[in-house]
């Protein structure tokens, strides 16, 4: 049996390794803090020379999404990166990824904002992530890693849905997991899918070029015929209703009997585990309920799992996103309130316990 090959690695370099050991055809992206090392680590891992993976830095973001685009179309499985204010100029090709269903990888390694904000992590993009993301009826699938083997992991999985459904997944990050560095599990290398393949097993909607006697496939997002259109849109959220009842992750911990929950996802999840721990030594039955997948939210599992708790805290690295949709899961039921830091900011283990005491427990 072979070793294990473990790294130490930052979550952003543990992307580019990801995307090279999982097949990615193609990375196209523009450096911005703070997720600049995928692209770094792609050009130092030089893929082209080991897989014939392409490797190519954007004239800029809208750039980028734009190739991701095009190279998406052929049945290719490619991805990009950015961080806030670069995500917010792919928001329109994200619109045309999803009306033209096509698979694509977007990992956002969130920053502080509004505007160019800061370079220190934020998780204010909640709502440009799952509430659409762009113009029109869409979603994206959003993954929220909270480790950096799960940065790791997810590209894989990312890839994996994005097939599976023919729409664009977005990895929502941030910038306290890509820049931190901890022990990562490496996966055995898979090969890319030739040519052939592509044409076999994505034949009925990728653009491979015409066999003789075929129908010809055309890519767009765009019917003149409003009535055409309609069947669009109720075609795309037949898929996001199976997504929602297919594809919910979350991670649970201590909720089932918790007087108190926090709920958080990414770097406050992280955070909040240590705070739950100290609520635990004060005598208070806390719990901690960690969203994977942003979209579709969990939103009865939250409420099920969590049915004794009397109180909620949602902690976000923001002005307060999530608990919108943790108040959609609970209702009126529990009492729900939020903690977070802006800017750039982030809150200690104290600080949120302290919030929990103050706004919840009381």
């Amino acid at each position: 049996m072979k070793d294990k090959e473990i790294k130490l690695l930052k979550g952003n370099e543990a992307v580019a390794h990801a995307a090279v050991r999982c097949g990615c055809d193609g990375y196209f992206g523009y450096p911005i803090t703070p997720q600049s090392e995928i692209l770094e680590t792609l050009m130092e891992l030089r893929p082209w020379e080991t897989t014939g993976m392409v490797v190519l830095q954007a004239e800029s973001e809208i750039g980028a999404i734009n190739m991701v685009y095009g190279a998406a179309a052929t049945g290719k499985a490619v991805m990009t990166s950015s961080s806030s204010p670069g995500i917010s100029l792919m928001t329109e090709g994200f619109s045309y990824l999803a009306g033209a269903e096509l698979p694509a990888v977007i990992v956002n390694v969130a920053r502080g904002g509004p505007g160019l904000g800061t370079i220190q992590p934020g998780q204010s993009d909640y709502f440009l992530a799952t509430k659409g993301g762009g113009h029109g009826d869409f979603n994206l699938i959003v993954l929220a890693p909270n480790s950096v083997q799960e940065m790791y992991d997810f590209v894989s999985d990312a890839f994996e849905l994005a097939f599976r459904y023919r729409n664009p997944v977005l990895i929502l990050s941030d910038g306290v997991i890509g820049q931190m560095m901890e022990r990562v599990e490496l996966t055995e290398p898979r090969p890319r899918r030739t040519d052939e393949q592509i044409v076999s097993e994505l034949r009925s909607w990728a653009v491979t070029g015409k066999p003789e006697g075929a129908k010809r496939n055309v890519i767009t997002s765009v019917q003149l015929d409003p009535l055409v259109q309609e069947n669009v849109n109720h075609r795309l959220q037949a898929k996001y209703k199976q997504i929602r009842e297919r594809e919910v992750r979350y991670e649970a911990i201590d909720c089932e009997d918790a007087d108190y929950v926090l709920v958080a996802y990414g770097c406050s999840a992280r955070i909040s585990r240590k705070t739950m721990e100290m609520a635990s030594e004060a005598g208070h039955k806390v719990g901690l309920f960690r969203p994977i997948t942003l979209f579709p939210f969990p939103y009865a599992q939250l409420d099920e799992t969590c049915r004794k708790a009397q109180g909620f805290l949602c902690v976000e690295l923001s002005a307060g996103q999530m608990i919108e949709d943790v108040r959609l899961a609970v209702g009126c039921r529990a009492q729900i309130e939020h903690f977070g830091r802006m800017g750039g900011v982030i809150h200690s283990p104290t600080e949120v316990y302290e919030a929990l005491m103050a706004k919840v427990i009381k």
